[in-house]
């Protein structure tokens, strides 16, 4: 950060707001609290930076029996999260995956740490770190929805959901950036700027909830919460390698949450694994008197989905593999699919094709989201006291919105209207809709469909994401979970999702758990590991020198995980003309062999003819990494005849 950067932040009021650049010290104090509020903090709370247990990874029952054995406190996990906060999300890879942070998680911490000695523990989220996104109402804080219009938005009331989650004793550290207003899926907004995909930086989350699937990926908190309106929860699951369900409608109140549509908008959590996301869902599905939806549990006691998890759960389960969403789909993904539908065959499941000929013709018109936004939002507005703006129309003629929702927002504000025949035909579309996937696996008696949650790779930065599959569970309300799959050779996640019948929710997160069981296919990000000492861990330079005849070549090689940049520099002295070329290459150790094994193969020219020296910079691949890891990166100089003289490059320390 500069150090004008630095003056300015360390004026900031608690609650202030990230965005991803200022140009002018005044935007600063508005925009960049997260820096401010760690550095305010840390000369009085250094000592609980870094607690007695890993935070990078754990789960909610790794730190649960932490605080119970005493091995650690909340205030410790608060401050342990933070630090990752400060040294990640706009320090480092820069994922820029939070807007805000919380004032009071420090305060709150550490009365629930009053409460565990005083011998009252809640429940499992007891004093457990968590991040909403920013589009759920919270009391104590703005609620944005990644608008610029909306930054300074207070609602009288925390939504449901974050009603369920305080009670239940967790402590909201942070709000996640989110694709603005939640309307697409490539999560960048106007006030939170664009967020970056932890396992590649050059690459999107997946949206519209992909701050928290960034945030909960790079272990900013145990678990997070987000909406689907489409594929919101499951897209950025997939691209984080996370477990993510969109519940059938009615199990999740939307109150309190800005909305998007009300007829698709549902809420739910992002865990890096299956128990995890069971212990979320337990704490906040249920009835809720002020969203008519959730009378399907007036009475009943909500599902228990703790309590369902079985190890043995695919056993006898009926997959069926819904092939239309198998088109158009990258190779790796779709090998990466079919690796994990084998794994559910070996545990004992029974696979099925399933192709509906008519399919591309029942999903068509079947979405009414653009339908609703521009009235859905409206009516939120009035109820929040002294709104800032009271409709999209508003916003449009401030110009308080990021240029890539232009043409959305104008179009979604043509509509004149909301209750209108167009939009009746297409809600009895989507009873057809649900109806006939109901009927299809009532006829084969399956557990649920199964098939990639995005059919394409995240895309870079700037780019449109293709390749979504969401529409069926969000046009017909049934629910979908998807579930790390695997990674592609590149080093990205693959999601596989199941869709099954309504309220058949606990069914899938029990059969996700079971395959989670079948070995693991989820590790953390490169480019957030554990911290050293309360920092980003910075690795020692790595020296190669190599001599050949009239010359000698020297290298240092450094290599930031954060930044997941290898910097090098390469001299030589002597005589520079005895050198045609100096390069980096690695052995071939890929299980899908484009070269024979052991082979080597160039991955950066440094030095060419008649240059002496060098240096610069460049990321790595996940087979590179993975090589540098491993001892498998060499150094090799060519001369004017012969073989090259070839030096390993020792394995990171």
């Amino acid at each position: 950060m500069p150090r004008f950067f630095l003056r300015c932040a360390m004026r900031l009021e608690p609650n202030s707001r990230l965005a991803a650049t200022a140009l002018l010290c005044a935007t600063v104090v508005m925009v960049a609290p997260v820096s401010a509020q760690v550095a305010k903090k840390n000369t009085t709370a250094s000592a609980n930076v870094v607690p007695a247990v890993e935070v990078v990874e754990a789960t909610i029952a790794d730190l649960s029996n932490a605080l119970a054995s005493g091995q650690t406190t909340s205030l410790a996990l608060v401050n342990a999260y933070l630090a990752r906060i400060a040294a990640y999300d706009h320090a480092g890879p820069a994922l820029n995956a939070l807007i805000l942070l919380s004032p009071t998680a420090r305060k709150e911490a550490a009365q629930l740490d009053s409460e565990r000695r005083a011998g009252h523990v809640r429940g499992p989220l007891h004093g457990i770190p968590v991040i909403i996104k920013d589009n759920y109402d919270t009391g104590d804080m703005p609620t944005s929805a990644g608008s610029l219009a909306m930054a300074n938005s207070r609602p009288a009331h925390d939504a449901f959901v974050v009603k369920q989650l305080r009670a239940a004793g967790a402590i909201v550290i942070a709000k996640s950036n989110l694709h603005e207003l939640a309307a697409g899926i490539t999560s960048i907004s106007s006030l939170g700027g664009q967020t970056r995909n932890p396992y590649d930086p050059a690459r999107c989350p997946g949206g519209s909830s992909g701050g928290t699937g960034a945030a909960i990926a790079a272990s900013f908190a145990t678990v997070g919460w987000g909406s689907d309106t489409c594929g919101s929860i499951r897209i950025p699951s997939a691209f984080g390698s996370l477990f993510g369900l969109r519940p059938t409608q009615g199990l999740v109140s939307r109150n309190g949450i800005v909305p998007l549509s009300h007829t698709q908008d549902i809420g739910g959590p992002l865990a890096r694994t299956a128990t995890d996301l069971a212990i979320a869902l337990d704490v906040t599905v249920g009835y809720d008197p002020a969203d008519s939806v959730t009378q399907i549990l007036q009475g009943k006691a909500p599902p228990r989905f703790v309590a369902a998890l079985q190890k043995n759960a695919l056993l006898g389960a009926r997959i069926g593999v819904f092939r239309p969403y198998f088109a158009d789909t990258d190779a790796e993904i779709a090998d990466t699919i079919r690796a994990a539908l084998s794994a559910m065959r070996a545990q004992g499941a029974t696979l099925i094709d399933i192709a509906p000929a008519e399919f591309d013709t029942l999903i068509a018109n079947t979405t009414v989201l653009s339908m609703e936004t521009k009235f859905d939002l409206a009516e939120y507005l009035q109820k929040v006291p002294n709104a800032p703006v009271h409709s999209l129309r508003e916003i449009l003629d401030r110009g308080e919105f990021d240029r890539a929702l232009e043409v959305r927002f104008r179009t979604v504000d043509t509509f004149s209207t909301r209750e209108s025949v167009a939009r009746t035909r297409v809600l009895m579309r989507q009873a057809q809709l649900r109806a006939r996937m109901e009927r299809i696996m009532d006829s084969l008696s399956l557990d649920a469909l199964a098939y990639p949650t995005m059919r394409q790779k995240p895309a870079l930065v700037g780019e449109n994401q293709v390749g979504q599959t969401c529409a069926l569970s969000a046009q017909s309300g049934l629910p979908a979970i998807s579930i790390p799959a695997g990674f592609t050779s590149d080093g990205l996640p693959v999601g596989i999702e199941l869709l099954g019948r309504a309220l058949t929710d606990t069914r899938l997160v029990s059969l996700a758990y079971s395959f989670e069981q079948s070995g693991p296919r989820r590790h953390a990000p490169s480019t957030t590991p554990a911290l050293v000492h309360g920092r980003a861990p910075i690795n020692a330079p790595i020296a190669v020198r190599t001599a050949t005849s009239g010359a000698v070549t020297s290298a240092q090689f450094v290599y930031d995980a954060p930044k997941n940049a290898l910097r090098w520099s390469v001299a030589i002295t002597g005589d520079v003309n005895s050198v045609a070329a100096v390069v980096l290459r690695r052995t071939n150790t890929e299980a899908i062999q484009i070269a024979p094994a052991n082979s080597k193969r160039v991955i950066a020219r440094l030095l060419g003819p008649g240059m002496r020296s060098a240096h610069g910079e460049f990321p790595l691949s996940a087979a590179e990494r993975e090589a540098l890891q491993n001892g498998k990166l060499s150094l090799a100089v060519y001369g004017r005849s012969g073989a090259p003289t070839e030096r390993n490059i020792p394995a990171l320390r």
